[in-house]
């Protein structure tokens, strides 16, 4: 057992350490040239242009590994030790001046110091000396934030880690970030002055609740026994932002068959607002046991709660974007891929690799990892997230395909039909444990906004469930009027949803809004619908299982010649690179997809299939476009985009006809083209023109999803059998 002189004399020998370490500590320039960290901020403190010094234990590890430990074991007390140094040196540093005054709080204090010295004055040399810290509190007088930020070689723990051996120490956790409490203010010095005797009283506030002084503490009334009452003084109080977050160990942490973990933080200060609900942090704190008063503490009986109170909040996903979009430059041998003829064809099989085939899929979700631009027409906003619904048979890795991309997004939520309600989707609202309002805590698709939600077993979900993502899917934002609460929430956000058809494969004897059974308004806005049928054919079933048994045996894809997967962190890196670009569609381009939407629309028309065509096609066209323009890193949309996001469109809409599309893999390019020029020439003859426009011809080819090179070869292969010619105008006319 230690004696308190010697407890005392142990403090001074630490607080010696950090006014040492404060002063002392430095770091090389660029110029070789010696910058004092702490020493520079001390002045920026000291004259109120900066109100927060963030303690790194990195440099004081570097200066003294002794008292790092120290600090990390008694976090509060060493808080308090810096606190008292800082106070000394702002001190020594002003000398006789007075601190700057910036707010109504240092008019005050300013006017009380002055106040007091006059009165010093007044009195002379037989007045008695008071020291301000006697007479006033010093968390009134100190005007600045200290606060500690761990090691970086120190790991997050997980918070179901988190034991009573780590109450009152410095501790980090990790986790995301599920709701985020509005920043209010907290007191922490309350200020009253007597009705009777005029003195002041400072009531400093240590914890969660405070009782109100009333009674008149100054020797005038107490003598007197005037028995002054106290009013609180606002004006003289000091109160600090305060805001309590709560977060949830992450889900690859959570044992099989348990629940996640929650933990209550409370912020401070300068830390306030450094998060939102979805984030993933990594926030240093001191473990604190929650202290409570009355009743509470009754029922409570031996049993505490505890919680973190935050000292450095580090913002993982806004690191991770920031650090990925804004990172240096390519390395060499990134550079050598990226500059690849069939790099988006790389990009594509690099999205789960592990699964066989799919090409035309996987490409449709790495569009929609990159994403459109968002555009904003007087007001009208037109979203640039693209949508994709994966509706096939059992057993085609739609589940595989969705997982993978919720761990390549890198920010994502990942739900089911079954496990998730139009609430858990949207928003619920809750009660506050401090003030007892009603406030809102953001679902799955507000967790998600900039960033991916992923929906498995879409058509399991309960219709009134399913109906709440109708406005997020189209207008990106959700509206609540709720328990008093009328706001919108944004959700900016591509849903990539994967589901069943109605009778749990695809039954080629119904229509295909039997098989699809999902209402048109939800369907129409899926800016992409692939269809994945597990059909039966002796050479694919054959290369699939050769490839299923490679995965199984070797646990890695079977190796394909000049193309070798990219790992997902460049992927990532990359696909963070795209998403800084904005292209726009140049104006040649506009009667390219003009043509496409009309003759889609000519098509539905004649094959009475209208659920799946409408307006809004013209504008997944044009986003996926966009994206194909970011994946090149372009600024501008070139026509290559159009007719790549055109074939994309039709692939999807060819995989919902599968007697169409099986007519279509008969026939070749040559004899698709063929057809197309026999339908211009119809038409050309009931409008008395007998040539057909080269320029026209292609549009119409193109909107087909087939290209320029096919148009070529037919026009070629049938001049040679003096069929067809072309003019000195370029115009095609049957011979």
């Amino acid at each position: 057992a230690f004696s308190e002189s010697e407890m005392a004399l142990d403090f001074d020998k630490e607080k010696e350490k950090i006014r040492e370490f404060i002063k002392n500590f430095y770091e090389p320039g660029e110029d070789g040239t010696k910058v004092f960290t702490y020493a520079e901020q001390l002045v920026s403190l000291a004259e109120r242009t900066q109100a927060a010094i963030i303690i790194n234990a990195d440099d004081v590890h570097e200066y003294d590994p002794e008292l790092v430990e120290s600090l990390k074991a008694n976090a509060r007390r060493f808080h308090q030790l810096f606190q008292e140094v800082m106070d000394d040196l702002i001190r020594e540093h002003l000398g006789d001046r007075d601190p700057p005054v910036i707010d109504a709080l240092d008019s005050f204090i300013y006017q009380r110091l002055t106040m007091d010295r006059a009165h010093k004055n007044a009195e002379g040399a037989m007045g008695e000396v008071i020291d301000p810290r006697k007479k006033y509190p010093p968390q009134l007088l100190r005007r600045y934030e200290i606060m500690f930020k761990s090691r970086s070689v120190d790991k997050a723990m997980n918070v179901r880690d988190i034991k009573a051996a780590y109450v009152g120490k410095l501790v980090t956790v990790g986790g995301v970030v599920i709701r985020a409490a509005e920043v209010r203010p907290m007191a922490s010095v309350m200020t009253y002055t007597c009705d009777t005797c005029g003195a002041e009283a400072y009531q400093p506030v240590n914890g969660p609740t405070f009782t109100p002084a009333v009674a008149c503490p100054s020797k005038d009334c107490v003598e007197s026994r005037a028995n002054g009452r106290l009013h609180m003084q606002i004006r003289g109080s000091k109160l600090v932002k305060f805001q309590e977050i709560k977060i949830q160990e992450h889900s690859d942490q959570v044992p099989v068959g348990s629940i996640p973990r929650l933990l209550s933080i409370n912020v401070y200060g300068e830390m306030t607002r450094t998060c939102a609900p979805g984030d993933s942090v990594r926030i240093t704190g001191v473990l604190v046991p929650l202290l409570r008063q009355g009743f509470k503490q009754v029922a409570g009986g031996l049993v505490t709660e505890v919680y973190l109170e935050s000292h450095f909040i580090e913002n993982l996903s806004t690191r991770e974007e920031d650090s990925l979009a804004l990172c240096g430059e390519l390395s060499d041998e990134e550079i050598e891929r990226v500059s690849q003829d069939n790099f988006y064809d790389l990009l594509a099989y690099s999205i789960a690799p592990e699964i066989y085939g799919h090409t035309d899929v996987k490409k449709s979700l790495l569009l929609a990892l990159v994403g459109g631009v968002d555009k904003n027409a007087n007001g009208m906003k037109i979203r640039g997230a693209l949508n994709i619904l994966l509706m096939g048979d059992p057993g085609v890795a739609k589940s595989q395909l969705l997982s993978y991309v919720d761990r390549l997004a890198p920010r994502s939520q990942y739900t089911t039909g079954r496990g998730s309600s139009g609430v858990g989707l949207t928003a619920a609202v809750m009660k506050d444990q401090h003030t007892g309002e009603m406030t809102l805590e953001g679902g799955a698709l507000v967790l998600a906004d900039r960033g991916i939600c992923c929906i498995d077993e879409f058509d399991k979900m309960v219709d009134a469930d399913r109906t709440a993502i109708h406005e997020v899917m189209e207008q990106q934002t959700i509206s609540i009027a709720k328990a008093g609460i009328l706001t919108t929430l944004n959700a900016r956000v591509s849903i990539i949803a994967a589901a069943n058809p109605a009778y749990g494969r695809y039954n080629p004897h119904k229509s295909i809004e039997q098989n699809v059974d999902l209402p048109a308004a939800l369907l129409s806005r899926f800016d992409v619908l692939w269809l994945m049928q597990d059909k039966a054919d002796r050479e694919a079933d054959k290369r699939l299982a050769q490839h299923i048994t490679f995965v199984h045996m070797k646990g890695h894809q079977p190796e394909i010649v000049g193309m070798q997967p990219m790992d997902m962190a460049t992927v990532r890196r990359y696909i963070a690179m795209c998403k800084k670009k904005e292209p726009v569609v140049e104006e040649k381009l506009r009667e390219k997809i003009v043509e496409m939407y009309v003759e889609i629309r000519r098509e539905s028309r004649e094959s009475s299939d209208s659920t799946f065509t409408s307006p809004r096609i013209l504008l997944s066209v044009i986003r996926m476009a966009t994206a194909l323009a970011r994946l090149r890193l372009s600024d501008r949309v070139n026509s290559a985009d159009v007719d790549e996001a055109i074939r994309l469109m039709h692939g999807a809409k060819a995989s919902l006809r599968p007697e169409l599309r099986e007519r279509q893999a008969k026939e070749s390019p040559k004899d698709q083209v063929w057809g197309l020029l026999r339908q211009m020439r119809e038409a050309a003859k009931k409008t008395k023109k007998g040539d057909i426009e080269w320029e026209h011809a292609l549009q119409k080819v193109t909107a087909k999803g087939l290209s320029e090179e096919d148009l070529s070869k037919t026009v070629e292969h049938y001049k040679a059998l003096n069929i067809l010619m072309v003019d000195r105008h370029n115009r095609i006319a049957f011979v």
